[in-house]
C-alpha cells in the first residue's frame, strides 16, 4: 500500500467511525449536565433518563428508515440529509425550556442521527468480508470508542463555564462539520446495479428474508442485549457515581472516560484473538459479564467501595466492547446483500432494548446501583442462554 492510500485510508475510516459515534456524541456529552437539566426543568430522575429512552427510540426508528433505503438510493445522500437534520435538531434543543420539547427534539435528534449509525457498517460492509470485515469493525469501534472518552469530559469541562445549552449548540456544530466531510471524504460504496428495485414498499420484505437466514435472529436479540447492558450503566453511572460516591461533575466526567477507553480496549481485542473463533469469544464474554453484574449486585447489598465498583464496570465495559465488534460482524457477515437492512436491524435491536433499559433503571431510584447490575446481570444471562443454545444446535 502506497503512502498516499494509507493515508486516505486512515482518513476514511477516522471519518467513518466519527460518523458511526451519532451515539456517544448525542448522550455521553451531555450526561455530565443531567442534574443540572433535572433541576432547572424541575423533573424527576426518571424523566431525564426518558431523554435518553427518547433519543434512542429515535436512533431504533431512523435506523428502519434509512437503512432500507439507502439498499435503494445508496449511502451518501441518506448520510448526508440525516446529519443535517440532526444538527438543527441539536439547536433546536438549545432554545427549549419545556421537557416534553426536549424528549420530542431528543427523538427527532435520534432519527436523524441514525443515518451515521446505520450507514456506516453499511459502507464497511459494501468494502469487506469474513476476517477483513471484523478487523475493519474492530477498527471502526475502536475509533468510535474515543468519543465516550472524550465526550463526557467535554461536557464535563463546557458546564463549568456555559449552562447546559452550550452543549447541544456543541452538538449542532458537530453535525454540519459532519455533512461537510461527508461530502469530501466518504464515496458512494453501493453500485447502481447492486441497488435495490421495484415498489418503495419492498424494500422493507428483505427484512424478512434476512429474519430467515440461520443464526440472524439469534444474534440480532444478543447485540440488542449487550446494547441493554451497555445502556443499563449509561443511564445509573451519573446518578451512582455523583449522587451515591458524591463526585463532582467533572470527577465523575474522568472515570466515565475512563471506562469509555475499556471500550476501546475490548473492541481492539476480536482483530488480535483470530485463533480463537468469534462464537467462542462471544460467549466467553458474556460468562464474565454475568459474573461481574452477580459481584455488582452482591456490592450494592455489602457496600463495595468506589475503587471495586468502578474495576468491575472497567471489565463490564470492556467485554461489552469486544462482544458489540463481534456481533456486528457475525451478523453483516452472515448476509451478501441488503446490507443497509442488516444494518438497520441490528440498530433497532441494540437501540430498542438500550431504551428499555434507561427508563427501567431509573425507576428504581438513584440510592443503589442495584438495580443497574440486576439489568446487567438478566441482560448478560439472557444472551449467553442464547448463544448456549445455538451452539448446542
Amino acid at each position: 500500500m502506497t503512502q498516499n492510500a494509507a493515508a486516505h485510508r486512515l482518513r476514511f475510516i477516522l471519518i467513518l467511525g466519527t460518523l458511526s459515534a451519532t451515539g456517544p456524541l448525542a448522550i455521553d456529552l451531555y450526561l455530565p449536565a443531567l442534574p443540572q437539566m433535572m433541576r432547572q426543568f424541575n423533573t424527576s430522575a426518571s424523566m431525564m433518563q426518558l431523554s435518553i429512552t427518547a433519543c434512542l427510540i429515535g436512533l431504533a426508528i431512523g435506523q428502519l428508515i434509512v437503512g432500507p433505503l439507502s439498499d435503494r438510493y445508496g449511502r451518501r445522500r441518506p448520510l448526508f440529509l440525516g446529519f443535517f437534520v440532526f444538527a438543527l435538531a441539536s439547536l433546536a434543543i438549545s432554545l427549549t425550556h419545556s421537557i416534553s420539547l426536549l424528549i420530542i427534539f431528543r427523538f427527532l435528534q435520534g432519527i436523524a442521527g441514525a443515518s451515521g449509525q446505520v450507514l456506516s457498517r453499511a459502507v464497511a460492509r459494501d468494502l469487506f468480508s469474513g476476517t477483513a470485515l471484523t478487523q475493519f469493525y474492530a477498527i471502526l469501534n475502536a475509533v468510535n470508542g474515543i468519543f465516550p472518552i472524550l465526550a463526557p469530559i467535554v461536557g464535563g469541562v463546557l458546564i463549568r463555564f456555559v449552562p447546559w445549552q452550550g452543549i447541544f449548540v456543541l452538538l449542532g456544530t458537530i453535525g454540519l462539520i459532519l455533512c461537510g466531510l461527508i461530502i469530501i471524504g466518504i464515496p458512494e460504496t453501493l453500485a447502481i446495479a447492486q441497488r435495490q428495485t421495484g415498489p418503495l414498499f419492498d424494500i422493507y420484505k428483505s427484512f424478512g428474508q434476512l429474519l430467515k437466514t440461520p443464526q440472524f435472529t439469534g444474534y440480532i436479540i444478543v447485540t440488542g442485549v449487550v446494547y441493554g447492558s451497555l445502556f443499563s450503566y449509561i443511564a445509573a453511572s451519573t446518578f451512582v457515581y455523583q449522587n451515591l460516591f458524591g463526585l463532582s461533575a467533572q470527577a465523575f466526567s474522568l472515570i466515565y472516560a475512563l471506562n469509555g477507553l475499556g471500550i476501546v480496549i475490548g473492541s481492539a481485542l476480536p482483530g488480535r484473538l483470530n485463533q480463537i473463533s468469534a462464537k467462542r469469544q462471544v460467549q466467553v464474554s458474556l460468562s464474565i459479564s454475568v459474573l461481574v453484574g452477580g459481584l455488582l449486585l452482591v456490592g450494592a447489598n455489602v457496600h463495595f467501595p468506589l475503587v471495586a465498583v468502578a474495576g468491575l464496570i472497567f471489565v463490564l465495559v470492556m467485554m461489552i466492547g469486544l462482544l458489540l465488534t463481534l456481533t456486528t460482524s457475525i451478523i453483516m457477515n452472515l448476509t451478501t446483500q441488503n446490507a443497509g437492512g442488516a444494518s438497520a436491524l441490528i440498530g433497532l435491536s441494540q437501540n430498542a432494548f438500550g431504551g428499555l433499559a434507561s427508563p427501567i433503571v431509573g425507576l428504581f431510584g438513584s440510592a443503589s446501583y442495584a438495580p443497574m447490575a440486576t439489568m446487567v446481570l438478566l441482560f448478560s444471562g439472557a444472551a449467553l442462554a442464547l448463544v448456549t443454545r445455538s451452539k448446542s444446535r
